[in-house]
């Protein structure tokens, strides 16, 4: 069985190297197919109407979301009842 894929180099500063093979370590991925799914993703287009979506829910939605987001977290803000101050 041979391989379609093609090997490469590429030559990165030593802390660049380190952010995407940590990136890669979050994401459950080898570093080779983290950098694979960046290229596809910049060259395919989605990366950008992924960002495209995000920002449009943020515009749409922000505000509930923040409104959501402080109602969750008051429970933690507000003293409470015998704690120490």
């Amino acid at each position: 069985m041979t391989s379609t894929k093609k090997q490469t180099q590429v030559r990165l500063e030593e802390d660049v190297l380190s952010a995407g093979k940590a990136a890669a370590a979050a994401r459950r991925l080898d570093f080779n197919k983290y950098v694979e799914r960046l290229i596809i993703e910049d060259t395919t287009g989605a990366r950008a109407a992924g960002m495209t979506a995000a920002q449009r829910l943020i515009e749409e939605h922000g505000t509930f979301l923040d409104n959501l987001e402080q109602q969750l977290d008051a429970p933690y803000t507000e003293p409470q009842p015998g704690a120490a101050a």
